[in-house]
């Protein structure tokens, strides 16, 4: 009887202790495992935008000059929504590709011509965006000993001298200054010292640089192109070589947003203080001069 209570008490302990042994088993597996953790959201995937084509028809000397490869760019990281496509020719081809809608935007360089594209339709608003100067170059000899003097004083020393004269010829913003420059001092130039290039500044520059002649250029493009060529800069400063520049929205537009959202950029306080530091690092001074108003 005793051995059968005494083997009894002995089953219970050994149960007791095995169900205690099982219970901190169990305990201690649950603190080993680690807390699962929650799963990773799948990050969700941005659309991305969906740009459309902007045709800016603009001038060689804004192209030459190297301002675009800055500008541009800002632009379209201010408004992803538009690729910006250059068209780079003289303002009178510029305005032409306006007039037929072959291009959405125009930044160009002839007043007089802007305003009447304006008035006739073509464009729905004309602004001011920059300014700068032309300056009339030619080789460092200076053989028809123009430098220092005024711009009417240049031109019929010049041509009484029969020295070369490269002229843009395209009906560009520069073209259309030159022509006007003649007028304005009395002077038809013809024969074999005017040479009529039909091509964009940088073109001409080259040219004038190896035939040994003079030239009107922007001083913006002249600068960027400098160490390239054998020209130095004779007369300058003549109130008569203000070059002011504008920006229009093609009326009726293929991308007439995008015209407005460009001509609105171009003048807003971010554009203006781009054009305003460009060339200040390279040259010391900005090559345009922002005028927005």
């Amino acid at each position: 009887m005793i051995d059968r209570l005494r083997d009894k008490a002995i089953w219970r302990f050994g149960v007791v202790f095995l169900a205690f042994a099982l219970v901190f088993s169990l305990a201690g597996c649950a603190a080993e495992e680690p807390a699962e953790e929650p799963a990773a959201e799948e990050p969700v995937a941005e659309e991305p935008i969906e740009t459309t084509d902007l045709i800016l028809a603009s001038t060689t000397s804004t192209q030459d000059s190297g301002l675009f490869d800055v500008l541009i760019p800002a632009f379209e990281e201010a408004h992803p929504e538009y690729k910006v496509n250059v068209i780079a020719v003289g303002t009178g081809e510029a305005l032409e590709l306006g007039q037929n809608k072959d291009a959405d935007v125009l930044l160009v360089h002839a007043k007089a011509k802007e305003e009447a594209f304006v008035a006739d339709g073509y464009g729905t608003e004309r602004r001011d965006v920059m300014y700068n100067d032309f300056i009339i170059v030619g080789p460092p000899a200076d053989p028809a000993g123009i430098k220092g003097g005024t711009v009417a004083d240049a031109l019929k020393k010049i041509s009484d001298s029969g020295a070369t004269f490269i002229s843009r010829g395209d009906d560009s913003g520069t073209h259309t200054a030159e022509k006007a420059l003649w007028e304005k001092s009395a002077i038809k130039p013809a024969g074999a010292w005017y040479n009529s290039a039909g091509k964009g500044m940088g073109d001409v520059l080259t040219m004038a640089s190896e035939m040994g002649g003079y030239t009107l250029t922007d001083r913006a493009t002249y600068l960027n192109m400098k160490n390239d060529l054998q020209l130095e800069i004779l007369c300058e400063g003549d109130t008569v070589l203000f070059n002011q520049y504008g920006v229009i929205p093609v009326t009726d537009a293929t991308n007439m947003e995008g015209a407005q959202a460009f001509a609105d950029w171009i003048v807003s306080d971010e554009a203006q203080t781009i054009i305003g530091e460009y060339g200040v690092e390279k040259f010391g001074a900005p090559l345009f001069f922002p005028n927005a108003q």
